[in-house]
């Protein structure tokens, strides 16, 4: 027996309080021959477990989630958060330091509320899982350069920092830019092996058939839907 449906996360790592909304968590769920079943956005913990319910086949579900899921370091860094940096550091890949003392921690309270429901935690040193309701952390960037279908094989691509060198006026445009040439390389994928068939769902098909906005709350929706 095989994963079934494969789910991709992008956690708005605050959780929001009584008087603050939290951020847009973007979600995507796809089938083993690349179809893109759901795409969209939840807000909060609340929601997201909600389209979770809805939207994993059960006994055949693995999750990635791009948010620290186990955090048990009282300060500093967490081991893979330094690793990544040892592992992709010519890349000019490297993660944000978690520890308990961090104070956007809801990757935490997600795995708790899915192991609660019935799934289990993977840290991935098993190998795949072949079954199950299965949740990962993953880090996307490290996907991105360590691929090589993905083509960043000298350095990650700039559509969320602004790169070196560019001038504070023309950073929304070169965003915009680099984010529209990581669709494109991500539509590449539909050849693949397996595939990633980004056209075959309204959402992430407006992903390939409209330009990436240069305003910051529209490009933040679209950059949900990227890896």
């Amino acid at each position: 027996m095989g994963i079934e449906r494969f789910i991709g996360i992008d956690l708005a790592w605050a959780q929001g309080g009584a008087r603050t909304k939290p951020n847009e968590t973007g979600v995507a769920a796809n089938d083993g021959r690349g179809v893109v079943i759901e795409c969209g956005w939840t807000f909060g913990l609340e929601e997201t477990m909600a389209w979770l319910a809805k939207t994993a086949v059960g006994g055949s579900t693995l999750a990635f989630v791009d948010a620290p899921l186990v955090v048990d370091n009282p300060a500093g860094q967490r081991p893979c958060e330094r690793e990544v940096g040892q592992r992709y550091g010519r890349w000019k890949v490297s993660a944000n330091s978690t520890n308990q003392s961090s104070p956007r921690r809801a990757g935490v309270l997600l795995r708790a509320l899915l192991q609660e429901s019935g799934w289990a935690y993977d840290d991935g040193r098993g190998g795949p899982p072949t079954g199950g309701l299965v949740v990962s952390e993953c880090y996307p960037y490290t996907t991105l350069v360590g691929a090589s279908e993905s083509g960043y094989d000298q350095e990650r691509p700039t559509y969320k920092r602004r790169p070196a060198r560019v001038p504070t006026a023309h950073r929304r445009a070169v965003r915009a830019e680099e984010c529209d040439k990581l669709i494109a390389r991500m539509a590449g994928l539909a050849t693949a092996d397996p595939p990633l068939l980004l056209s075959s769902h309204m959402v992430s098909r407006r992903l390939l058939d409209e330009p990436s906005p240069q305003l910051a709350a529209d490009f933040t929706d679209r950059q949900l839907c990227c890896p």
